[in-house]
């Protein structure tokens, strides 16, 4: 109880609030660098995974390459950009980690969400004289969007647990926390930094949930 206790007294004590290293700081530094991530992962990842779905090739290749990619710890792959040019590009070796972290629950579920549409129903759009185009876009992709999403929500939540590896590459977030704890022999700030991570990653969880108990039934995959 005491490792508690001093952990509980560290997070209130208003001074580890404030300042460059207070957790309100390290937390922006946390969200922004998470959000990033993301941004630019669904940018890689989910055109690439539309347009193999909708076309029905190649798709089971990239969904196998980008599978075994998550055997490859986040880690190792930071510490060899750091070796490379990379390394000098300040927040770039953290960012490019991540992003190919968070790329392969994207690909796999919104290649698989765009494989799971009813054939029929995209028979029947091609029927109707629509082009593929129209067909990705007005049919295939909002029936196959359910899974998207949670492909999103997984590589969110992810990324937030994962983005404490910015602060072995000198960058910010929630890791400063944890590693300045460790250079100081704390073991209540280095609770406290891991608390913090796993409450934001609970947060981040129950966003999601939130916003798909709120979406519409066809968001959801409601019938």
């Amino acid at each position: 109880m005491s490792t508690l206790n001093a952990t509980w007294g560290w997070l209130t004590d208003p001074a580890h609030w404030s300042g460059d290293d207070g957790i309100r700081h390290r937390l922006l530094q946390h969200l922004l660098l998470t959000l990033v991530c993301l941004l630019v992962s669904c940018l890689i990842a989910l055109p690439v995974a539309l347009v193999l779905g909708h076309l029905g090739k190649g798709g089971a290749l990239a969904v196998n390459i980008s599978n075994a990619g998550r055997a490859v710890p986040t880690f190792a792959v930071l510490v060899l950009l750091l070796l490379t040019p990379v390394g000098r590009w300040g927040e770039g070796p953290t960012v490019v980690a991540l992003v190919l972290f968070a790329a392969p629950p994207l690909l796999t579920n919104a290649y698989v969400g765009m494989r799971e549409v009813d054939r029929s129903v995209v028979r029947a759009a091609r029927g109707m004289g629509m082009t593929g185009r129209q067909v990705l876009f007005r049919v295939e992709l909002p029936l196959a969007l359910p899974m998207i999403v949670n492909g999103v929500r997984i590589a969110a939540v992810q990324l937030v647990a994962t983005a404490t590896i910015a602060a072995l590459a000198g960058g910010g977030g929630l890791g400063r926390i944890i590693t300045a704890g460790f250079n100081l022999a704390s073991t209540p700030q280095v609770v406290a930094g891991a608390l913090l991570v796993a409450v934001v990653a609970l947060l981040v969880e129950g966003v999601f949930e939130v916003a798909g108990r709120l979406a519409p039934t066809w968001v959801r995959g409601g019938r």
